[in-house]
Formats: C-alpha cells, sequence, structure tokens
C-alpha cells in the first residue's frame, strides 16, 4: 500500500467525485441530497492516494458517542489496506471531537466490512432486522461497537 495518503474534508466542490465513488461501490448508494445534508451535520472525510481520490467516510459525534454512518473506498482500489487506514482516519478524528465509543451498523451480507470493523476492534453488539433494502427486500444489519482510545 502508498504512503501517499492523505485526507481532509469535504466541501460542496467535491460532491460529483464522491457521487462516483459512492454508485460505483453500493448497490443502494447515498444520494446527492442525503450527502449536501450531511455536509451540514456530520464530519465528512475524504482519502486520497497521491493525487487521485480513493475514499471517504462519515462520522457523527453527539456528545462522546460517535457514529460511523458511512465508509467507502473506490472498488478499484479496495484490497490493499485502503479501508482500514481510512476507519483507523475516522476514529481518530471521532475520538478528536471528544468520541470515546463509536457505533455502526453493516449489513449482514457485508462479510469483508465486518472483518474490517472486527480487525479494527468493533464487536457485534446486536442487530436491526429489515434494515437495509436490497434487490427485492430488505436485509438485516448488524450493529457493532467499538470503545475509541488515543493513538
Amino acid at each position: 500500500m502508498s504512503d501517499n495518503i492523505s485526507f481532509r474534508r469535504m466541501t460542496e466542490a467535491d460532491l460529483d467525485a464522491v457521487l462516483k465513488i459512492e454508485y460505483a461501490a453500493f448497490s443502494h448508494p447515498w444520494t446527492r441530497g442525503i450527502f449536501l445534508d450531511g455536509l451540514k451535520n456530520y464530519e465528512i472525510w475524504l482519502m486520497f492516494e497521491g493525487q487521485q481520490q480513493v475514499g471517504h467516510g462519515v462520522i457523527n459525534v453527539i456528545i462522546d458517542e460517535a457514529h460511523l454512518l458511512n465508509i467507502t473506498v473506490k472498488p478499484e482500489s479496495q484490497g490493499r489496506g485502503l479501508g482500514l487506514r481510512l476507519l483507523e482516519e475516522l476514529m481518530k478524528r471521532a475520538y478528536a471531537s471528544n468520541g470515546r465509543e463509536c457505533f455502526l451498523e453493516v449489513r449482514a451480507s457485508n462479510q469483508s466490512a465486518y472483518r474490517l470493523y472486527e480487525r479494527f476492534g468493533f464487536n457485534e453488539i446486536g442487530r436491526r432486522r429489515d434494515y437495509y433494502p436490497v434487490a427485492g427486500g430488505r436485509e438485516d444489519a448488524l450493529v457493532m461497537a467499538c470503545t475509541l482510545f488515543e493513538e
């Protein structure tokens, strides 16, 4: 994996590039409207490899509780450890915003994401039935939590 990784906050000017990655990565992507709302209410971070945008993540911290709302690495950049780098950065930012525990939901079928979260230190704490839309129905979300520490 490249050491040439950098991060910065998303601005509205980044929207088209973010949506391109989001729509390539997910069957039910976040929409333009959700990201525009997110820019007002959440921290949205972009990940670059050199000059190329390769991913993004969205966190929300309320008092001391962080929520990972979205983490995306563009499909052609997956499988090289970038997801873990992005997750580590997002959790560092959540901690800096006073987050001491982080929660997330992940599709029950998304084993690669589940393993990524487990590798970081998240544990499964529950299940939300029929939480996510899928072609022809709904899918459960697994709820995971992790205590955040200063690096």
